[in-house]
């Protein structure tokens, strides 16, 4: 029979083992590998058998950043499954996350009784809207940020206290940018509404700017274009929309789309819908990322590619460069279930590898 000093040294050791087969495993599944493929893959939603060779991490996205004031009751987690395969050229992604809702009614504007237009908004204490807004999903990839190998996005993400972020007066609930100068981080950020009919994330990255004079985004910012993007459809008077699609099309209900867009007339009965949005496909190195997305079954799907190496004058300081397939890549992930700014998102980050 063993003596109470000798149990008591077993169940350390027990727990010891446990804590630490426990945390192996925690790391292990916070690695994704990317497996080389020679395969063409086509942006359609769907796996091509090549995706097969490809294991899937599977990601709990179950923290936020603060609570809404509106009675917000969307999603508190989810659980993102992504896999990735490359070529000589390309990077690719099979992203897929469960959400009950297909949300793409942002800011729709709706005919009155009395013949007047409103535009739908319910936005919380801090400005942002998430009942009238979309679904939209980041990656967040280490360019260089101190800390971000173990913080993830945590990094750049500065939430406010009493009204302020780092002493500056803000009614947003957080602010992004990096705690040092020179220091970068490559931003995807796909939008339900805003890029995915045309096919694209919207590259962004984020710096070291802190001052809302200087950019009223802080530190978010847009990688270099030579045209297109998104605008509210807002008459000058505020009264109405500019544009709407011809045709009546549901599928693009809650967004003009450049082949479809014509001024508007208003020939409409009481209740009906006209986008509060109108789209045009960036150009430049803010369109480097292409993405098919499609909502199926309370599941979003996201098939993507983008160039292992980009180029342009600032490329090196706005997007994550595969350029070396021997080192670590670190990277996070965030879920905006019908919201502005309020998100999903994992502690920690994530490393990618090339097989």
């Amino acid at each position: 029979m063993k003596s109470p000093k000798q149990m008591l040294i077993m169940v350390v050791t027990l727990m010891f083992g446990m804590f630490f087969i426990s945390n192996s495993a925690m790391s292990q599944q916070m690695k994704l590998v990317s497996v080389k493929t020679k395969s063409p893959i086509v942006l359609d939603a769907f796996q091509e058998k090549a995706w097969s060779k490809a294991k899937a991490l599977k990601v709990v996205l179950d923290e936020t950043p603060y609570k809404p004031s509106n009675g917000y009751d969307g999603m508190k987690e989810t659980t993102v499954s992504i896999k990735s395969l490359y070529n000589k050229s390309s990077i690719y992604f099979y992203i897929q996350w469960d959400d009950p809702t297909k949300s793409l009614a942002r800011f729709p504007w709706i005919k009155q009784g009395n013949g007047s237009w409103k535009q739908s908004m319910n936005k919380d204490s801090t400005g942002h809207d998430n009942s009238f807004y979309e679904d939209k999903f980041g990656i967040y990839w280490e360019i260089k940020a101190q800390g971000f190998k173990k913080k993830g996005c945590d990094v750049s993400c500065h939430i406010a206290e009493d009204g302020k972020v780092d002493g500056i007066k803000d009614t947003s609930a957080g602010r992004k940018y990096t705690k040092l100068a020179g220091e970068t981080i490559d931003m995807w950020h796909w939008k339900g509404v805003r890029t995915n009919p045309l096919g694209l994330f919207d590259d962004q990255f984020v710096d070291s700017t802190k001052d809302p004079k200087k950019n009223k985004n802080w530190g978010r910012k847009g990688d270099d274009k030579i045209g297109g993007g998104y605008k509210n459809n807002i008459n000058k008077a505020k009264t109405g929309p500019v544009f709407m699609n011809s045709g009546g099309s549901e599928e693009y209900k809650y967004m003009v789309v450049p082949w479809l867009r014509t001024k508007f007339v208003d020939n409409f009965k009481t209740g009906d819908v006209v986008p509060g949005i109108v789209l045009s496909a960036f150009t430049g190195h803010r369109a480097d990322i292409k993405v098919k997305g499609a909502w199926k079954d309370g599941k979003w799907t996201l098939e993507v590619k983008r160039s292992l190496k980009t180029r342009g004058k600032n490329a090196k300081i706005q997007d994550v460069q595969f350029s070396d397939l021997k080192k670590p890549y670190y990277f996070g992930l965030s879920v905006f279930d019908n919201s502005q700014i309020n998100h999903i998102y994992h502690n920690g980050s994530i490393e990618l590898r090339f097989n």
